[in-house]
C-alpha cells in the first residue's frame, strides 16, 4: 500500500474499532469491515463532524485533511458570530448544526441549550429551563458539552439538570433532576463530565447518593430513549473529568475518575471491574480527561499530580505503574494540569502545568524532558486545549489564540499563531478574563466560544 492508503487505513481501523466497542459484539465484524470499507472510498481531503467531547472517538484527534498550513494574518475572521451567555460548555456539531449551553442571569436564573445553523449561525432552537445555582463555584454556566448520537442531544448542566432532545428539533424526550432524585452531593465546581453514550444507554458521572451506601450513584446510565435509571454505581465523590470508553479482553469499559479512584466499570450493568484508589490531598478536582495510551492510562490534576496505569489486554484490570505529586501547586512534579486534557504521542505526554507551564514528560518515569512559557501566559490555571491533527498540533490557549505547532521529545516548534477571541470575565475575573472552554474542529471550520459569543472560523487550505 503507498503511504496515504496505509494513513488511511490506519484512521479507517481506529474509528471502526471505536464503533465496534460502542455498538456491541454481535455483527461487530461485518459491520467494521464496511465501516472501514466505507472511509477509504472517500476522497483523500474529508470533512468530519464534532459530535461530543473531544471529538467523533472523544481522544482529541481531529481526523480531516485539506487543513491550512499557516495562518494568512495574525487573526482569523468569523465566517459568522453569534451573542450567547456565559458558560464553560464546548460547543459540538453534528448534522449541520451547533450545539452549545450557556446561563441567562436577567431575570432569575436560568440554562439554555442552543442549537445554530452550522453554515449561517442562525438560530435553530433553544430549551431555556430555571436553574438556581446553589452550592457551586464560578457561577458562569454550564460545563459540559452536548453529546450528539444519531437523531439524539444530551446535554446536562451544572446542577445535575440532564436532557434527551431531538437533534433537529430541540424536542424534550425526557428530563432528569438529579440533584433532587438522588441526590447529588455537589462538587465545589458544579457537574462538568459530558454525557457519555452508550449503545442505547447515557452515562453520566454526577456524583449522586443513595439511601443505601452499597447502592452508590456516583455514576449513573440511563436509557437513551426514556430517560429510565438502568444502573448506578461508586459510593465515591463526583469528580469533573469525563467518562471514557475502551475495551479491555474483548468486553467494553467505561473508565470513570472520580473523586476517590479511576475505576472501570461495565458500561452494561454498572458493575466494577478494578479500582485504583487516588484520595485527594486537598480536594477533588481532576478535571483532565484521562487519557489512553495503548495499554496505559494517565491522569493528572492540579494538587495531585500524575498517575500512570496499565490495563490489562486480556481481561479487565488495571495495576499502577507510577505515581507523581509535586510539594505544592507550584512546586510540582511531572504534570499537575488543572483544566487542559493533556496529549500523549508515541511514548511521550505533553500538557500544560498548574501555572501555563507547558511540558513534555516521559511516559515511562514520569519524568520531564523540557518546558515551555510560550504557548501561553505564566498564570495559575493557565489553560491551553489540545487536538493532534497529522503531525501538528492544534493548541487553543486562554487568550483566545489559535496556534499550530509541532510537539516533540526535543522541544515545541511554533509554526503559526493567530487570534480568534478576546478573553471574557464570566469564568475567572482574573488577568482580564479567560476561553476555557474547549473549541470543536469540523468541516475544516473551528467552532468557539467566550462569555459573550460563539463563533465559527474557516481552517480550510485554499
Amino acid at each position: 500500500m503507498g503511504s496515504a492508503l496505509m494513513s488511511g487505513w490506519r484512521v479507517a481501523t481506529r474509528a471502526c474499532r471505536w464503533k465496534a466497542v460502542h455498538e456491541g459484539a454481535a455483527g461487530g465484524l461485518r459491520r467494521a469491515i464496511v465501516c472501514c470499507i466505507a472511509m477509504l472510498a472517500v476522497p483523500a481531503v474529508h470533512a468530519e463532524d464534532w459530535p461530543r467531547w473531544r471529538g467523533p472517538t472523544a481522544d482529541g484527534v481531529w481526523r480531516e485533511t485539506g487543513i491550512v498550513e499557516r495562518f494568512a494574518s495574525d487573526r482569523l475572521t468569523p465566517a459568522w458570530r453569534v451573542p450567547i451567555g456565559a458558560g464553560y460548555s464546548g460547543p459540538t456539531v453534528a448534522g449541520g448544526r451547533v450545539y452549545v449551553m450557556d446561563r441567562q442571569t436577567e431575570s432569575g436564573s436560568q440554562e439554555r441549550v442552543l442549537c445554530f445553523d452550522e453554515k449561517t449561525g442562525a438560530s435553530i432552537w433553544t430549551h431555556t429551563y430555571d436553574c438556581p445555582y446553589t452550592k457551586i463555584g464560578y457561577t458562569a454556566g454550564p460545563r459540559a458539552s452536548v453529546t450528539i448520537d444519531g437523531d439524539r442531544a444530551f446535554s446536562v448542566g451544572a446542577m445535575g439538570h440532564a436532557f434527551g432532545f431531538e437533534a433537529a428539533t430541540g424536542k424534550v424526550l425526557w428530563h432528569r433532576d438529579f440533584f433532587r432524585e438522588l441526590p447529588i452531593d455537589m462538587p465545589i465546581w458544579g457537574i462538568a463530565a459530558s454525557p457519555v453514550v452508550f449503545r442505547d444507554l447515557v452515562i453520566f458521572h454526577i456524583g449522586g447518593t443513595a439511601e443505601n451506601e452499597l447502592r452508590g450513584a456516583c455514576v449513573v446510565a440511563v436509557d437513551a430513549a426514556t430517560g429510565k435509571e438502568r444502573w448506578r454505581a461508586l459510593t465515591d465523590r463526583a469528580q469533573y473529568a469525563t467518562p471514557v470508553l475502551i475495551e479491555q479482553g474483548g468486553k467494553p469499559v467505561v473508565v470513570v475518575w472520580t473523586g476517590d479512584a479511576v475505576a472501570g466499570l461495565d458500561p452494561l450493568t454498572g458493575a466494577t471491574y478494578w479500582r485504583d484508589v487516588l484520595k485527594p490531598r486537598n480536594m477533588p478536582i481532576g478535571v483532565a480527561t484521562p487519557i489512553v495510551i495503548g495499554d496505559r492510562l494517565f491522569c493528572t490534576s492540579f494538587y495531585d499530580g500524575s498517575l500512570l496505569l496499565r490495563l490489562g489486554r486480556e481481561k479487565p484490570t488495571a495495576e499502577r505503574l507510577w505515581y507523581r505529586v509535586g510539594r505544592s501547586e507550584r512546586d510540582t512534579d511531572a504534570l499537575q494540569s488543572i483544566i487542559s486534557t493533556p496529549l500523549a504521542l508515541g511514548d511521550y505526554v505533553y500538557g500544560v502545568d498548574s501555572y501555563g507551564e507547558l511540558r513534555c514528560l516521559s511516559l515511562a518515569t514520569g519524568e520531564r524532558l523540557w518546558e515551555n512559557l510560550t504557548a501561553t501566559p505564566k498564570a495559575r490555571w493557565s489553560t491551553i486545549h489540545f487536538v493532534q491533527n497529522g503531525d501538528r498540533t492544534w493548541m487553543f490557549n486562554e487568550r483566545g489564540e489559535l496556534l499550530i505547532g509541532k510537539l516533540t521529545p526535543k522541544g515545541f516548534e511554533e509554526i503559526s499563531r493567530a487570534k480568534l477571541l478576546d478573553p471574557t470575565l464570566e469564568q475567572l475575573r482574573q488577568r482580564e478574563g479567560v476561553c476555557w472552554s474547549h473549541p470543536a474542529f469540523a468541516n475544516r471550520h473551528i467552532v468557539a466560544r467566550n462569555d459573550k459569543e460563539l463563533v465559527r472560523a474557516s481552517l480550510a487550505a485554499p
